[in-house]
């Protein structure tokens, strides 16, 4: 089986399981919505329900980039991944997307596959900035304490097969796929309290 067979595949299943997800998930936000307007006041198991299924939403539109099909030409909006990654924050993780402008889906896949790779590293949270200057991603993690693991780092600068992975670190396999799928290649550099991916 081909790289580019591979990478069709996961997308295309991807894609899918996003799809199914979604309406759900918009259901679900849509009757809390309802029993807290029918109730006349939000109480406290109201919110953390509304609160869950908010995340779950961002999650799911978050994956469905970072996984899914791009089409040719086909782009994702500033103010979505705004919405999206706003949703996405906790109390220990944030995000900051400094692009200006709309961009193609397929670069916007690569800078959420290199941020879902630059999370594993960060297991007190922090800042991740993303920024695209001249056409080059560059995705910066700030944190009192920055763990990457050696072995996963080892793999953005090639591809690689699944040997040896964790489910939950499939993003390892895919963001050197979709760095050459755009003619990029991963780099990574550190230093105190900053880690940066480069492509």
């Amino acid at each position: 089986m081909t790289k580019e067979l591979t990478r069709d595949i996961a997308a295309m299943i991807g894609s899918r399981i996003c799809h199914d997800l979604i309406s759900p998930v918009g259901a679900i936000s849509n009757g809390v919505e309802l029993l807290g307007m029918s109730s006349g006041n939000t109480n406290p198991e109201l919110s953390l329900i509304a609160e869950s299924v908010d995340n779950a939403n961002a999650r799911v539109k978050f994956f469905r980039i970072a996984f899914g099909m791009a089409s040719p030409n086909q782009m994702t909006g500033r103010m979505e991944m705004l919405t999206i990654l706003k949703a996405l924050e906790t109390a220990r993780l944030k995000y900051e997307w400094q692009p200006e402008t709309d961009m193609l889906r397929d670069e916007v896949k690569l800078a959420c596959l290199m941020m879902l790779c630059i999370e594993t590293a960060m297991p007190r949270g922090g800042m991740i900035k993303i920024s695209n200057d001249n056409g080059q991603w560059c995705v910066d993690a700030r944190a009192d304490r920055l763990d990457p693991s050696p072995d996963l780092w080892a793999r953005l600068g090639a591809t690689t097969t699944a040997d040896g992975l964790k489910p939950s670190e499939v993003q390892f396999i895919l963001a050197p796929l979709q760095a050459e799928l755009l003619n990029r290649h991963i780099t990574a550099q550190t230093q105190e309290g900053v880690l940066r991916l480069i492509a």
